[in-house]
C-alpha cells in the first residue's frame, strides 16, 4: 500500500474510531508527512519500510535543525501512535518506534503581561471598522474570561448571553459558564450589531467571531491579530493568544479570588492544573521587588 493511501487511512481512523479533533488530526498528519518525505528523499524508503534506526536518524535531525525539545517530543509520539496503528491493523509485525525516548522538556513557566502591558494591548485596537472592532471584541473577551483559543473560535451566537452577562463554553463535553465584565460586553455586543453583520456578507453561519471573508475565525488567524497588536504595543514579551488565559487567571489571583473560582472559570477538571498559576505570581512578585525595592538592586 503506498504511503499516501496509509496516511489516508490513518486520518480516518484517528476521526471515526479516536474521536480525534481536527487540531490533533491536522497536527498527526504534518509529523507524518514530513516524515515521509525525509524517508523518501535521504534514504530513499516508504513509511511502512522505516527500521528503529530509520526513524533515530529523522528525530536526531529535528534536534540538529534545532526543533524545540517539545516539537521533537510531539513529532515521535505522532511517529508512535501511527506505527502502533500499522501493527494492529496487520501491516508491520512490530513498531520500530516503541524504543525510541524523547528528551524530557524544561518545564518553562509561561509569560504572564502586567496589567499595564493588558491595557496597551487591548487599546490597540481602533474601533473605526468592522474588523477592528471585531479585534478588540475578541481580545477583551479572551482576558474577560480567560476561555481557550479554541473555545473561543467555536463560540456560538447563543453562547452569549447579554442579559446575564455571561457566556457559555464546551469543552471536552462538559459546560460551563463564565462571567464577562460590562465594558468587555459592551464591545462585545457592538460588534454582533454592526460588525460582524458586515462582515459576513452572504455567508450563513452562527458561529460568533468571523474573518474578514465571512468565514470562522482561526486558530492562525486570531494568533496574527494578537501578534500584530502585541507589536504595536510594543510588548517586548513573547506572548501568544494563550497569555491573555493565563494573564486573566494570574491576576484574578492577585487580586484575591480563590483558587476553586478560577478553576471553574477556567474549566479545569483538577486543581491542580489551576494550583500553578500561584507560581507565576509569586514569580511576578519577585521580578516587582527585584525592578523596584530601593535596596533589591
Amino acid at each position: 500500500m503506498h504511503d499516501s493511501d496509509l496516511l489516508s487511512n490513518y486520518d480516518s481512523f484517528l476521526l471515526e474510531q479516536r474521536s480525534a479533533s481536527d487540531n490533533t488530526r491536522f497536527s498527526y498528519l504534518r509529523d507524518l508527512r514530513q516524515l515521509e518525505q525525509y524517508l523518501s528523499e535521504q534514504l530513499h524508503m516508504e513509511i511502512q519500510e522505516a527500521d528503529e534506526q530509520a526513524l533515530q536518524d529523522y528525530t536526531d535531525s529535528l534536534k540538529k535543525a534545532g526543533k524545540s525539545v517539545s516539537t521533537c517530543a510531539r513529532c515521535l509520539s505522532s511517529i508512535k501512535s501511527f506505527y502502533g496503528y500499522l501493527v494492529e491493523r496487520g501491516v508491520i509485525e512490530h513498531n520500530p518506534a516503541d524504543r525510541l525516548k524523547a528528551d524530557k522538556p524544561e518545564h518553562k513557566l509561561p509569560e504572564i503581561l502586567s496589567n499595564k502591558e493588558v491595557e496597551l494591548l487591548l487599546q490597540q485596537p481602533r474601533r473605526i471598522d468592522a474588523k477592528g472592532l471585531r479585534d478588540s471584541a475578541m481580545l477583551e473577551l479572551m482576558y474577560a474570561t480567560g476561555i481557550r483559543v479554541s473555545e473561543l473560535i467555536s463560540l456560538r451566537l447563543s453562547d452569549v448571553s447579554f442579559t446575564s452577562s455571561d457566556l457559555r463554553c464546551f469543552s471536552k463535553n462538559r459546560e460551563r459558564f463564565v462571567p464577562i465584565y460590562p465594558y468587555a460586553l459592551s464591545i462585545l455586543k457592538d460588534y454582533v450589531e454592526f460588525s460582524r453583520p458586515a462582515l459576513l456578507r452572504d455567508n450563513d453561519t452562527d458561529v460568533l467571531f468571523v474573518n474578514i471573508n465571512g468565514a470562522p475565525m482561526s486558530r492562525q488567524g486570531f494568533w496574527k491579530i494578537v501578534k500584530s497588536y502585541q507589536k504595536k504595543a510594543g510588548i517586548q514579551k513573547d506572548i501568544t493568544p494563550h497569555t491573555l488565559r493565563h494573564s486573566f487567571a494570574a491576576h484574578l489571583l492577585e487580586n484575591g479570588a480563590d483558587i476553586r473560582s478560577i478553576q471553574k472559570m477556567l474549566g479545569h477538571s483538577d486543581v491542580s492544573s489551576t494550583k500553578f498559576y500561584t507560581q507565576l505570581v509569586h514569580t511576578s512578585m519577585r521580578e516587582v521587588y527585584q525592578q523596584t525595592h530601593p535596596r533589591a538592586q
